[in-house]
């Protein structure tokens, strides 16, 4: 018989430690995504960025060397990603690849425009500083048009502002429900111990010695929730940079180990502390309340 009682309550404290290590690793993993969103909300906002095109028409009348130099000012330009210069022989194939039929055989001619597509620097995209590239490039005797879709910068630079806000409000709520929740865990645990620690205290146990076998259990399962947090955080990294490999997720090695160091010592000062209240709230609590 006392065996079977001794298996049922290691089972029970078991079933008990795997909840708080489930909690915890659930509860850290999200928040780590969470903290990759807020590290990498610019970098997504510059990629994204870096996509708008400015596509620099030149005349007909444009000579080689003309078209030559504009390319490498362009290139050596602070504000350009990448510079590359488009035919009108070749923008024509892709137009016809586009609609599925040779426009140029209807038409009899080739209506296009030789030009420079221009992928410009995520500092740079915003409409004012592209009104004064433009001007600067139209100012040349060869452009016929510089082409921009202006009002879709102007949005996605809106969009960009706001989603940042909307992220930083989404991480502090987050990191107090975490916080709460890992607490309710925690508490829950030592709940079912409360008789154990008013049976110390009866006998003459101070608070410290009570509460340190417990603060000791559960930074070990705040620990051992983290890193299986953090084996989720990285396979779901690996997955993301393979898919998306332009994100560059593992390009910044400082960040990326601040971030996983930052959610491992989170999981333990949660743990320490959440544990510390909540032993010392069954401490204060009178011998006829624990029943409550």
């Amino acid at each position: 018989m006392s065996q079977y009682i001794e298996r049922y309550q290691r089972r029970r404290l078991i079933s008990s430690y795997f909840s708080v290590v489930l909690s915890i690793a659930l509860v850290l993993f999200l928040l780590g995504i969470l903290g990759m969103l807020v590290l990498n909300t610019k970098k997504l906002a510059d990629h994204f960025k870096e996509q708008i095109t400015i596509s620099v028409f030149l005349k007909d009348s444009a000579k080689p060397v003309e078209i030559d130099q504009l390319q490498k000012s362009l290139v050596m330009a602070e504000y350009t990603k990448s510079a590359t210069y488009v035919s009108k022989e070749d923008a024509a194939e892709q137009y016809s690849e586009d609609i599925g039929e040779n426009f140029e055989e209807f038409l009899g001619y080739n209506p296009l425009k030789n030009s420079v597509d221009i992928n410009l620097r995520a500092d740079f995209v915003s409409p004012q500083q592209l009104d004064s590239i433009a001007t600067e490039i139209s100012a040349k005797s060869y452009v016929e048009e510089v082409s921009y879709d202006r009002p879709l910068i102007a949005l996605l630079n809106d969009n960009v502002k706001r989603i940042s806000l909307w992220i930083l409000i989404a991480s502090a709520a987050f990191t107090l429900i975490a916080v709460l929740l890992i607490n309710s865990s925690i508490r829950l645990s030592i709940y079912s111990k409360r008789f154990i620690i008013k049976t110390m205290q009866m006998v003459g146990a101070t608070k410290t010695f009570i509460r340190k076998p417990f603060i000791a259990t559960n930074i070990k399962l705040g620990m051992l929730g983290a890193l299986l947090a953090l084996i989720a955080l990285t396979v779901l990294l690996f997955y993301v940079d393979k898919n998306f490999p332009e994100l560059n997720l593992f390009q910044d090695v400082v960040l990326l180990v601040s971030l996983f160091l930052g959610v491992f010592i989170l999981g333990i000062v949660i743990s320490w502390v959440s544990t510390h209240f909540a032993t010392q709230r069954f401490l204060n609590l009178r011998t006829d309340d624990l029943y409550y």
